[in-house]
């Protein structure tokens, strides 16, 4: 555990902070974005969501970004959260290409409206073609 001003910071944490970082995600405003919510809940998507899972060896960055994608897409409801992860897996090395692909793909299995959803979020930033 390192000190982090009075707040003690897991290894977990940081290891969630680092593949954050990695993807282009600022941990620091994740946190802060809930912090005047609920305290610890920014802290647990740092730990456990990118720590544990998104951290794990087993999979690469790459296919765990354009998972996560085809889950947020499926999902609908989640753009936010989509833009950024959409950024994140251009992050990870994947295409845009691969992406359209992907979210192409992904209409056969979740329907056509929420790619729909999707396709707009990624012209907004995906780079053109």
């Amino acid at each position: 555990m390192t000190e982090t001003g009075t707040a003690t910071v897991s290894e977990r944490e940081q290891h969630g902070a680092e593949v954050m970082r990695t993807l282009g995600i600022d941990p620091n405003a994740v946190i802060a974005g809930v912090a005047p919510l609920d305290e610890r809940f920014g802290h647990t998507i740092v730990e456990y969501i990118f720590g544990d899972i998104v951290g794990r060896p087993e999979l690469d960055l790459r296919t765990r970004q354009l998972a996560t994608l085809a889950i947020l897409t499926t999902l609908g409801g989640c753009e936010p959260q989509l833009e950024t992860h959409l950024r994140a897996t251009l992050r990870a090395g994947a295409t845009r290409a691969e992406i359209v692909a992907l979210l192409t793909h992904v209409a056969a299995y979740a329907g056509i409206p929420k790619v729909m959803n999707a396709l707009g979020v990624a012209k907004r930033v995906l780079p053109p073609a």
